[in-house]
């Protein structure tokens, strides 16, 4: 299914340039030139691919109240994250949209220049933190907006379970402490997500049908969203790498 979005992705510009017009108009016996004169249909829709990315600073330092030692060392610059989603449109809800789960995961990484234990400054070695966010959710698109009227705005909305894999490297390693401890570990907690999508279809209806034809794709948007992650393991147990940001992408139904 990844594979048949990306090669999708990679027909979308040129098809959307080359797909030929489809001559539309009315007569006495009615519209004619349309989808019914072409003998070309939408194919079924079952599924939702993301491609994301957005801005992703970790709040690690909301764990303490007087220490700032995630910004001490890698400053409050933004770092970004780039990352899929797959969503499973398994429930049609008929002049309303639809909902089912959703499968995401990303990547980020930093880095800066390790500190001195004694605090007198900065090493010439690097430290850096990467991270791998996982999330499943479920996905409420309200697509009745775009469908049933002139407006090409879905709303939706995503609620779930995230997970992270970190790890923090020491130059060419992961990184261990005084106690030898490794420093990598997973946090989880909940999350959530608010956002709104542009259907492309909108603006050239023959070109999306005719990418429909011809590798599946139903409808294409670009999105924005605003996404919020609390992976502390629910009660503060682990290292708090989840984020509040928002994230603009691609999406298509297929």
């Amino acid at each position: 299914m990844i594979r048949r979005a990306a090669g999708a992705l990679a027909a979308l510009a040129l098809i959307t340039a080359a797909a030929p017009a489809v001559a539309q108009g009315v007569d006495q016996f009615g519209a004619y030139g349309g989808k019914d004169d072409t003998g070309r249909f939408e194919s079924p829709q079952n599924f939702a691919f993301e491609i994301r990315v957005g801005p992703y600073l970790p709040n690690v330092d909301d764990e303490f109240s007087n220490a700032t030692p995630f910004e001490d060392i890698f400053g409050d610059d933004n770092r970004y994250l780039v990352g899929v989603e797959l969503d499973w449109q398994a429930l049609k809800i008929p002049l309303f949209g639809t909902f089912g789960p959703g499968f995401g995961w990303g990547y980020t990484t930093m880095s800066a220049k390790a500190p001195l234990t004694d605090g007198t400054g900065f090493s010439a070695q690097e430290t850096s933190l990467t991270l791998m966010p996982m999330y499943v959710v479920g996905v409420l698109r309200v697509d009745v907006i775009a469908k049933e009227t002139k407006i090409p705005l879905v709303p939706y909305a995503k609620l779930g379970l995230g997970a992270a894999l970190w790890w923090v490297g020491d130059g060419e390693q992961t990184a261990r402490d005084d106690r030898d401890s490794v420093g990598r570990d997973i946090s989880y907690g909940y999350q959530y997500a608010l956002g709104g999508m542009l259907l492309l279809d909108f603006f050239d209806p023959n070109a999306a049908l005719e990418i429909d034809n011809t590798v599946g794709v139903n409808n294409s948007y670009v999105f924005i969203e605003w996404y919020v992650s609390q992976l502390d393991g629910f009660d503060g147990s682990k290292m708090q790498v989840g984020t509040n940001t928002w994230m603009l992408g691609l999406a298509l139904e297929i």
